[in-house]
């Protein structure tokens, strides 16, 4: 597994090229894909930006409208064939989104099946291209509290939607939504490398019962050592995972940085989790 930069999940905004500049200066080995700028400035040039600074291509969001009506799922699902070309050129073997773990109108029964509906067919596509799509799963009881059906939420029910929805599909597994879920080693024992195709690394504060966290206030990896990393991280270099790591906290703190500061505090805080696991290099 490489430590991989997303700007966007540290809420900096900066070009593709300045990421990459940023991402080598501070020990980064991968860059999140930037499918806005891939379209165009084409997969040649990405290619080339990433060479540069002898890094490796991460994953990249899935561009289609899941949730909306049909009207819109079809409208998004037919620009994701050019992107996934594209992002087969770059070298780029991995897509993911994010699933709600709630719903207003739909059952458990009638959400799942309207998921795997609405995943299949940018599941097929992905496929063509040799892309793998993780789902990421939503652990915090907070965002299922007021609604009136409760979905998928852990590890294991969402492996059972990616066994559903295709063979080339598994987990956007995230550390604080294992930890949210109620997680514990059994969970991370269910993986193998097949079904995790991208993770993301963060911790929680201290002093929150697990049902009280909310969602949207999170910390750099390491900083309270509420959520076991060793543990998470572990388990992934146990079983084989070669995709990229991005850190996702949603910090005001780190927010409020310079983009500079806030990609060095992002990647120290990633180091110190990575040799506290055990992982080389770090």
């Amino acid at each position: 597994m490489y430590r991989t930069l997303s700007p966007g999940a540290i809420d900096v905004s900066v070009s593709f090229e300045a990421g990459a500049r940023l991402a080598a200066r501070y020990g980064f080995e991968g860059l999140a894909l930037d499918t806005g700028h891939l379209l165009e400035v084409g997969a040649d040039a990405v290619r080339e930006t990433l060479a540069e600074h002898s890094l490796k291509p991460g994953s990249f969001g899935l561009p289609v409208d899941i949730r909306g009506d049909a009207a819109a799922y079809e409208a998004s699902l037919a620009r994701l064939k050019p992107i996934a070309e594209a992002a087969q050129q770059v070298g780029c073997s991995r897509a993911s989104t994010y699933i709600f773990s709630w719903s207003d109108d739909k059952d458990y029964r009638v959400n799942f099946r309207f998921h795997r509906e609405r995943l299949a067919r940018p599941a097929a596509i992905l496929a063509e291209h040799g892309i793998t799509l993780g789902l990421e799963f939503l652990g915090p009881k907070t965002l299922r509290d007021g609604h009136p059906y409760g979905f998928i939420y852990t590890v294991q029910g969402m492996l059972e939607l990616c066994e559903a929805v295709g063979t080339n599909v598994g987990l956007l597994l995230d550390a604080w939504h294992w930890y949210t879920s109620g997680g514990d080693q059994a969970d991370l024992e269910l993986l193998n490398v097949k079904n995790v195709v991208d993770v993301h690394v963060n911790d929680a504060p201290a002093g929150i019962p697990l049902n009280e966290q909310v969602d949207s206030v999170r910390c750099l990896p390491g900083e309270t050592g509420v959520v076991d990393l060793n543990t998470f991280l572990g388990s992934l270099q146990r079983i084989g995972y070669d995709g990229p790591v991005v850190v996702e906290p949603f910090n005001a703190r780190l927010r409020a940085m310079p983009a500079e500061d806030a990609v060095r505090t992002t990647a120290d805080a990633l180091a110190k989790v990575w040799r506290e696991a055990g992982l080389t290099p770090a």
